[in-house]
């Protein structure tokens, strides 16, 4: 069978087979050639805008919009004392109502009424040390007894035993301008490692016989009151 028999008989002759086959071969030469159709990307492409940071205390920690609801701060009892007050769950509770447990033993016993916690911030200096508060990494102990000499000077030796129990993580109100005695406040941002380190030891002093708040302490021992002054001195500067 001749070639154009063969071409013939699948209905296709020969000359239009080759012609074809020359087409798609330029065709396909061409557009190997050609450059590559890019997808166009926006002239512009927006970037997203940075997110906005939560406004804070001045102490760095989030402030907070309320109490008991979404939120970091809940109502939280002070064992031993019948005493609850508003403030920041977790670390800052633990470091917080270990302050109030031991002023409550060894400088005054407290009447609910003599404790205060979390507030608006709207109430509130923003960039002063009360505006912890709103955070709920402060308390009020004696709201209203925040001026200088609130307290009796064996009083205020117990509170600096205290503070150097807590490692200057927190600070007491005495030591700022203006002095406000009433407060207590964590000292240290969120990110501080002394904050979950302090925690943790205080946690452990609760659940051991014989330590923790409440254990009675010589806050007139030289040890105790040489730690207690040399914190004294340096918050005293700050």
């Amino acid at each position: 069978m001749s070639d154009n028999t063969r071409s013939s008989s699948i209905g296709l002759p020969r000359r239009a087979v080759v012609k074809g086959a020359g087409v798609i071969a330029a065709t396909a030469a061409v557009g190997s050639l050609a450059p590559a159709t890019a997808v166009a990307a926006p002239a512009s492409a927006p970037l997203s805008a940075p997110r906005k940071k939560a406004p804070t205390s001045a102490n760095g920690w989030t402030l907070e919009q309320e109490a008991n609801h979404v939120s970091t701060v809940w109502t939280r009892p002070v064992s031993g004392t019948g005493l609850e007050v508003d403030v920041r769950i977790g670390d800052v509770e633990a470091i917080l109502l270990h302050v109030v447990r031991r002023f409550h033993y060894e400088v005054e016993q407290l009447p609910r009424i003599d404790l205060a916690g979390w507030q608006p911030i709207g109430g509130l200096g923003k960039d002063r040390p009360e505006s912890n508060l709103a955070s709920g990494t402060a308390v009020r102990i004696r709201p209203g007894a925040g001026a200088s000499g609130s307290l009796f000077p064996l009083q205020v030796l117990t509170v600096r035993d205290i503070l150097a129990d807590c490692d200057g993580v927190v600070r007491w109100g005495g030591d700022d301008s203006p002095v406000d005695e009433s407060l207590f406040y964590i000292d240290r941002g969120p990110d501080d490692e002394q904050v979950r380190g302090l925690a943790d030891r205080l946690r452990r002093g609760e659940a051991t016989p014989g330590r923790g708040a409440g254990v009675e302490v010589n806050v007139l021992a030289p040890s105790r009151r040489s730690r207690a002054d040399r914190l004294a001195r340096i918050q005293g500067s700050d």
